[in-house]
């Protein structure tokens, strides 16, 4: 599930309310400058939660991140598609982003989209509610309503994306419902090493698990995942450098 917004509309302070993430928060455009992953759990369920750092007109030409994260953004199922509710006008914003979406790949305006407006707790958002939920559904949209600062409307909006996400999987396949059904690979198999030149290889069944799920995301998630292998290798004997290069 991606986040996408315009920069300051409360992305991280999202993430970090419904996550163990600790993205960086403050007050100024670009804060995050690299997609950043949270795990949140619906009740016995769970999803990974992707910030996607924050769009500006004329992103799908390359301005301020934009190649690099709208790339990110095709990754995804479903856009969790954050306003802030205190701006100018808040559905015209979300049409902007979204015009950026379609003029990247047309594809991306397709993606099931929850329309959320944050910053409720301001009372200059709070006594527009009324005119926003109108605006919203004369472009078209349903828009939800939360502060991330004070979790109000957060657990709901969380159910409803599960629901969404849920429905996004179980259709992808031609209309049909799509049950995947995982088979769990036996753990501690013991590694196996052998020489391809000047080079180990190690092969491991929990490690290739491993890069497999942290491959193309963040430099932070890369290092948890290196450490994580230094682990393993550890409780296998190799060693505390194991891990290192050289």
């Amino acid at each position: 599930v991606g986040v996408i917004g315009y920069p300051n509309v409360g992305k991280s302070t999202l993430l970090a309310a419904v996550s163990a993430a600790k993205p960086k928060i403050a007050s100024y455009p670009f804060t995050t400058r690299e997609p950043i992953l949270g795990v949140v759990e619906v009740g016995q369920r769970s999803f990974v939660l992707a910030e996607i750092p924050g769009l500006i007109d004329g992103a799908h030409l390359g301005r301020g991140l934009g190649h690099d994260f709208l790339r990110h953004i095709v990754r995804t199922r479903i856009l969790v598609h954050l306003i802030d509710g205190s701006s100018s006008s808040p559905a015209e914003d979300m049409a902007q982003v979204n015009a950026e979406l379609s003029l990247f790949d047309s594809a991306l305006a397709q993606k099931p989209q929850l329309v959320v407006v944050n910053k409720i707790d301001l009372p200059q958002v709070r006594t527009r509610l009324a005119e926003l939920r109108e605006s919203f559904a004369a472009a078209g949209s349903k828009a939800l309503f939360v502060s991330a600062a004070t979790g109000e409307g957060i657990p709901e909006l969380m159910a409803e994306t599960m629901n969404m996400l849920q429905s996004a999987v179980g259709t992808e396949a031609g209309g049909k419902i799509v049950r995947k059904v995982f088979h769990p690979q036996p753990r501690g198999v013991a590694p196996r090493v052998h020489k391809e030149g000047d080079t180990f290889v190690v092969t491991a069944p929990e490690l290739e698990r491993l890069v497999a799920r942290t491959g193309v995301v963040s430099y932070g998630v890369r290092r948890g995942a290196q450490e994580a292998i230094r682990q393993i290798g550890g409780q296998q004997g190799f060693g505390e450098g194991w891990g290192q290069a050289g």
